[in-house]
């Protein structure tokens, strides 16, 4: 059965490499199939002295003398740019028989991640640092040639706070206490292509700092139908380990973050997918600011064009996006755009499929108008369509905390009194009374709790909690070192989460 397993600038290759990694790879190629060419014929009779010097090794082509260094040297300088991420969590013990399987214990998982700003922020996958009740980040000790030895020093561990996180493209941010480090940049603006060499860099088995290549074998491949986000596709080796990790092409941008592999097997089978470097970016960007990612709206519907649609309606073409539903008053409508109108394009993004649509506005900056070319019958037409922010129930909960009145700073949470608005948007609880979770202050030094947004507490070490100043009063009487277990509902659901007080 097929599985889907979870998993500053760089300079250019310099000028003195007359010929790029792609081209020195081909070149390698052919050169190699001459040799094995060569080495097919019946070699001359040789005499002793002969012999002897025949078993010296040869000198290495110049091609691939020149492929060798541009490899090492694009592998030097984008190395010490991605770290190790290792999550402390709890879960259930394994190898137990029936009767301990209430037991839990604490246990590790490792990841890998990218520096994207030299202050500290690291990208990573959601599902590397989910429910992790402490993170630390281990940064790539230097140099890396075998002729080296030396242990890893405990400083280059660090502990890393949880920005933000955004599920629907399992991306997070996190910041660790740390300046000037070294940088990749999120290739954000560049052209992919099928074919293009790639390289792919994190800790696959909790192997730190290990690097792959391949190519680039698709660059849009939609994994889930009911989701807009497309993946880039790659034979680079990618292991469980490497989510997290960049996908970086020869010039040493990031143009994806690794977050899956298809696998039969459980490891590599040359089928991996990267998050492309533009959602890596937008996203990045709305969690630093914000805490949380805007999404816009444009107040209209839109569906996949079959053929038997485009027949019935007597379209012009039978494949693309058509317009199906406008919103009186929304603004769509007010910017001219119609039922059966059939986008064309997207901020000048062509629009193929409804999955590349959904996409165009999920990538959309909140204070610029959404520029749609359409056809209309046999007229093509380009509108610009004024954007709303999608609001989410919690995002309006957000809003109404502050750091004053509802912060629990030894927490690192903001949490409201649970009102009849609140039950409105959280829907029906097990426990009727507690807390309702809205947000983390991360810039805080903080217990790493594991709580999340929309977590409603309902005790803290078997006190109930029924109010922010119950809460408040509770953990200010906790000393450091000390265990704390918090009674939490999630999803409908109750659970402890247990952790040491900072």
């Amino acid at each position: 059965m097929t599985k889907w397993k979870i998993l500053g600038q760089p300079p250019a290759i310099p000028a003195k490499s007359f010929c790029s990694v792609v081209q020195l790879a081909t070149l390698s190629i052919c050169l190699l199939i001459a040799i094995s060419a060569q080495s097919q014929q019946t070699p001359p009779t040789e005499t002793a002295n002969q012999k002897q010097k025949s078993t010296r090794p040869a000198e290495p082509p110049p091609v691939l003398q020149q492929l060798n260094s541009a490899l090492e040297e694009l592998s030097a300088r984008i190395s010490p740019a991605v770290v190790q991420i290792v999550v402390t969590g709890y879960g259930p013990v394994e190898g137990r028989n029936r009767n301990d399987t209430a037991l839990i214990a604490r246990q590790h998982a490792v990841g890998s991640g990218v520096i994207v700003d030299a202050d500290g922020y690291i990208m990573t996958n959601a599902h590397v640092v989910e429910g992790a009740q402490r993170i630390h980040v281990a940064l790539p000790m230097r140099p890396t040639d075998s002729s080296s030895q030396f242990a890893p020093g405990v400083e280059r561990m660090v502990d890393a706070k949880l920005i933000g996180i955004h599920q629907e493209s399992d991306l997070a941010l996190l910041k660790i206490d740390k300046a000037n480090l070294p940088t990749l940049m999120l290739g954000a603006t560049r052209a992919v292509h099928q074919g293009e060499l790639v390289f792919a860099l994190g800790s696959p088995e909790g192997l730190q700092n290990s690097v792959t290549m391949g190519v680039v074998s698709s660059v849009a491949r939609q994994a889930d139908p009911n989701k807009p986000l497309l993946y880039i596709q790659t034979d680079a080796p990618i292991n469980p380990g490497n989510s997290g990790g960049p996908l970086v092409d020869a010039d040493g941008y990031v143009i994806g973050l690794n977050t899956f592999i298809l696998s039969q097997g459980g490891g590599s089978e040359g089928l991996g997918f990267a998050i492309p470097a533009r959602v890596v970016d937008f996203v990045y960007r709305s969690l630093r600011k914000y805490g949380h990612v805007h999404r816009v709206e444009v107040k209209a519907g839109a569906q996949n064009i079959t053929p038997t649609l485009a027949e019935g309606l007597g379209l012009a073409q039978d494949w693309g996006v058509i317009v199906d539903d406008i919103i009186p008053g929304g603004p769509a409508e007010s910017a001219g755009l119609k039922v059966e109108d059939i986008i064309l394009t997207a901020d000048d993004r062509p629009i193929n499929a409804l999955p590349a649509f959904t996409a165009s506005l999920y990538l959309h900056p909140l204070d610029h108008v959404l520029k749609l070319e359409i056809l209309r019958g046999k007229e093509k037409l380009t509108l610009n369509v004024p954007v709303l922010e999608m609001v989410e129930p919690m995002d309006a909960i957000t809003s109404l905390a502050n750091s004053q009145n509802n912060l629990v700073g030894r927490l690192g949470i903001l949490v409201l009194d649970l009102n009849d608005q609140l039950r409105s948007v959280i829907g029906d609880l097990r426990i009727s009374s507690g807390v309702v979770v809205v947000g983390r202050a991360a810039e805080f030094n903080s217990a790493e709790s594991g709580l999340q947004a929309g977590d409603v507490i309902h005790s803290l070490n078997r006190t109930p909690i029924d109010s922010v100043q119950t809460l408040r009063t509770a953990v200010r009487a906790l000393k450091p070192g000390d265990a704390v277990v918090l009674q939490i509902e999630r999803n409908g659901g109750l659970q402890y989460l247990p952790f040491d007080m900072e």
